[in-house]
């Protein structure tokens, strides 16, 4: 039981109580309502909220694990001249780096709120040993839930990509490495712990063919797709001289667009482009402390939730968000839709809903996450606002998203405590940052030790 703070449950009727609770059995939530719980029948535990904040576990629609290892590079760089620095020294990740700098970074969203986490893993160096496994590894670790997006490239620098060679797969082996990760990794069971979908990385790194096969091949197996597209004024204009489309233009033409697909950044959008996301229900990952970091613009969120599109909020790689949690998305994503559209493009709850409802809906998960509701899944982040950081914000969700980022009383995912009082409880703190520290010094010099 969860009792005696505010509740905020992000349901399609908007349900809040000043005072109320949340009781959880098993996996799942049973009740929501105001005031103390009713009495129990038989043992209970009792999380007492006084002066906290009770949400939705937060859902993280769009990462790149592996890149804890390589945060600080290209600090002043555009997407592709940071890719260009980058991509050689990705050449050097192994599953061992991969599953410190996944651990490092899972922690990090927990301890930020967040429950789920898409990560989209494109890059596997020859002889780099199982990095994919590495990172599905790293989320039984943490704790949280994870949909493992698995990437690919076909198309480096010999063939005009920017990737190096080394990096890249060819056709067939990009189709049976993801095939295997569904057969090894995918769980479609409901309550599951760990999904796989399937995904390209973007339209200059991967060929035609190889977008086309991909669609075809997650469709028949049922899952989810994902790649990263519109999220530069470059890659428009590689699109329309390769292509002769614009990037949702020639997405739609390979069967890109859908209620099974959900694209990251989606920043460069005519209304046009918007409108079709819209009427395909395709969602959208916005990612606006990397969009900063990088230059690349700000997402038109408004538009696309008011067209229909799902959106979520992503993190994206810590190499292009240092910062790397969930939760200070939330502030992010309001203030540069505002400092954008105006101060209506995005209110205090808005931002919550993106980072709850939002996400679940980009993920296909909306029966079972993103809000307190009996029959879903007991994901649950009780926030401490009782602090000098919050005091004297009457409204606890402008507390939240305007305001400090608070610290966890609990993190709840299916109902077992991922973080109690502040603190994560899989695995120490120090032991993650040592692993993190060793791995960056491995990726920076090889031949460290």
């Amino acid at each position: 039981m969860i009792e005696g703070g505010a509740v905020v449950a992000v349901d399609d009727s908007g349900t809040e109580f000043a005072d109320g609770h949340v009781v959880v059995e098993g996996d799942r939530i049973v009740a929501v309502g105001p005031g103390a719980a009713p009495a129990p029948e038989g043992p209970v535990r009792r999380i007492d909220a006084s002066g906290c904040l009770v949400t939705p576990g937060l859902i993280n629609t769009h990462h790149h694990l592996y890149q804890w290892a390589t945060r600080g590079y290209a600090a002043d760089a555009g997407l592709f001249g940071w890719l260009t620095e980058l991509y050689p020294v990705w050449a050097r990740i192994d599953a061992e780096i991969t599953h410190a700098a996944a651990s490092a970074g899972l922690a990090r969203m927990a301890l930020s709120g967040c429950t789920t986490a898409a990560d989209h893993h494109y890059v596997f160096p020859r002889n780099g040993g199982d990095v994919f496994g590495a990172v599905v590894a790293a989320a039984e670790r943490i704790g949280i839930r994870l949909h493992a997006v698995r990437g690919s490239m076909d198309r480096g620098r010999a063939h005009g990509g920017l990737p190096p060679d080394s990096v890249v797969e060819d056709l067939d082996a990009a189709l049976a490495g993801t095939q295997d990760a569904i057969d090894r990794f995918h769980d479609p069971r409901p309550g599951a712990q760990v999904r796989v979908a399937v995904g390209p990385c973007s339209p200059f790194s991967v060929s035609t063919d190889l977008m086309r096969q991909a669609a075809e091949l997650a469709r028949r197996n049922g899952v989810r797709l994902h790649t990263h597209l519109a999220e530069t004024v470059d890659e428009e204009q590689q699109c329309l001289a390769e292509f002769g489309r614009t990037p949702v233009e020639y997405a739609d033409e390979l069967g890109w667009l859908g209620p099974d697909v959900w694209l990251a950044h989606a920043i460069h959008l005519p209304d046009k482009a918007i409108a079709r996301l819209g009427e395909t229900g395709t969602g959208a990952a916005h990612c606006p402390s990397s969009n900063g970091r990088l230059g690349a613009g700000v997402a038109p969120v408004r538009q696309l939730v008011d067209a229909g599109a799902p959106v979520g909020l992503g993190v994206d790689g810590v190499a292009s968000n240092e910062a790397g949690g969930l939760g200070e998305e939330l502030r992010q994503a309001l203030l540069t839709a505002r400092a954008r559209y105006g101060p209506q493009a995005m209110s205090v709850r808005d931002a919550l809903w993106l980072a709850t409802r939002g996400g679940a809906r980009c993920l296909g998960r909306d029966d079972e996450l993103g809000s307190l509701e009996p029959g879903k899944l007991a994901d649950v982040a009780v926030w401490q606002l009782h602090g000098l950081d919050h005091a004297g914000i009457a409204d606890p969700v402008a507390a939240l998203v305007l305001g400090q980022l608070p610290k966890l009383e609990r993190l709840l995912r299916g109902g077992s405590v991922v973080v109690e009082r502040g603190r994560l409880v899989s695995a120490p703190e120090a032991h993650l940052t040592r692993e993190l520290h060793r791995a960056s010094a491995r990726i920076r010099t090889p031949e460290a030790s």
